[in-house]
């Protein structure tokens, strides 16, 4: 009897200690830091900014609280604030247009506010749109990409502010990429249009409210800009470091992992290699149908690029390039994103598809300034001319690098978040 009871107790220590041992080996939930938003601080703490004024609001679906109530929403139903209009950025207000769709004006269904378009034949609000607006705020949510195009409404819509005397705040967002690292070439002001207008880097580390800042002060707009700034973000933390839910900034930047590669990858939209929009991995699957996956693979793999390893993908886009065509390729898979470099990857991934196709491969044609869709996005006319011309990366690198290193000490002075 007493074996038979040793034998019992003997089990329930066992499992108890395999318990426990499966408990502290299980992954730890991620904590969070308490964070707060631009919106949410503005609501909460600085009403007095907007109270008894009547507001404006640029923004669309990125524009949430952390429970993901609409900004449009939680003004219009704020008894203290008087929303009157919306302006909405390409994608529009409620995100419901695609890539390079005009948006024209329309009521917004569930507010019966007027929407005005700033994407289309108007980027720049006009006087007439901003009739009976005392303060236009801004409230959406950037990616880290000189190319993404809201901080240039952001810029438009500061210009028609300080033309018409209205005061101009920003909500503050993270940058989903944190706010440490710099990288890509300084674009040079011959090649600017509305996927670049100002000298920045292509991952320039800030968030739109520091953005702000630095192009009222830097390029001459000279508005009256207030930053509402967040409560509990660091430079160091990518956007899943937050704890905020990811809500798609567009239709083709589906998840963080697409925001990570954007700034590199998205120069294949100046190619006529596909950038996978038309998949559910857009800027993640490369690909045509010249391309040999396996070989591209096996070459980009060969760079030791940090952080990144490229996989064979075919895949076949159901809009945009190659639209219901088998192309091949790569997936890029990022490995370790503190030391992934996005525009080196993409800039050395255009440089290896040139050289291993070079009679297949092209860039978009020049315009009659000379000027191609890629140099536009790169911000330059060298690096074109650089892969077409046999420059390898290191090369490149050192010449973008330098300017780089100006860009930091400008950026400085911008800084909110230390």
């Amino acid at each position: 009897m007493k074996k038979k009871w040793w034998m019992m107790f003997s089990l329930i220590l066992l499992s108890l200690f395999m318990f426990t041992d499966a408990l502290a080996k299980a992954p730890k939930k991620k904590e969070h830091p308490q964070l707060e938003l631009g919106i949410e601080v503005l609501l909460k703490e600085q009403k007095k900014l907007i109270k008894g004024k009547r507001i404006g609001l640029i923004t669309n679906p990125t524009g949430v609280d952390r429970d993901l109530n609409s900004s449009v929403d939680l003004l219009y139903n704020d008894r203290d604030v008087e929303l009157v209009a919306l302006y909405g950025p390409e994608h529009g207000v409620r995100g419901s247009a695609q890539a390079g769709e005009y948006v024209p004006f329309y009521i917004d269904e569930k507010t019966g506010l007027p929407v005005y378009s700033l994407y289309g034949p108007t980027k720049k609000p006009t006087p007439e749109m901003l009739k009976g607006v005392d303060i236009l705020l801004f409230d959406i949510q950037d990616v880290g990409a000189r190319f993404y195009t809201y901080i240039y409404t952001m810029a438009y819509a500061m210009e028609a502010a300080k033309e018409n005397n209205i005061p101009f705040i920003v909500l503050d967002r993270p940058n989903p990429l944190g706010g440490v690292k710099v990288e890509g070439p300084v674009l040079e002001t011959d090649y600017s249009s509305f996927v670049g207008m100002y000298p920045i880097p292509l991952r320039h580390g800030m968030t739109v409210g520091e953005l702000a800042l630095l192009i009222n002060k830097e390029f001459g707009i000279d508005a009256d800009v207030t930053v509402v700034k967040m409560k509990g973000w660091k430079r160091s933390m990518y956007y899943d470091d937050t704890g905020w839910q990811w809500v798609l900034p567009s239709p083709n930047m589906p998840t963080l992992d697409t925001a990570l590669v954007y700034p590199g990858t998205a120069l294949f939209e100046g190619t006529n290699v596909s950038e996978g929009r038309g998949t559910t991995k857009p800027f993640e699957l490369i690909g045509a149908p010249f391309i040999d996956g396996l070989q591209l693979a096996e070459k980009l793999n060969a760079l030791r690029l940090p952080g990144v390893r490229f996989r064979p993908a075919s895949f076949q886009p159901t809009f945009s390039k190659y639209s219901g065509t088998l192309v091949h390729g790569v997936q890029i898979h990022v490995t370790d994103r503190q030391v992934f470099r996005p525009v080196e990857t993409g800039v050395a991934m255009v440089k290896t598809i040139h050289d291993l196709y070079p009679d297949q491969f092209a860039f978009r044609a020049e315009d009659s300034q000379g000027i191609s869709y890629f140099d536009q996005l790169i911000g330059n006319g060298w690096v074109r001319k650089a892969i077409e011309e046999g420059m390898t990366m290191e090369q490149m690198k050192k010449r973008w690098e330098k300017d780089v290193e100006a860009f930091h000490k400008k950026r400085e002075r911008y800084l909110l978040y230390k």
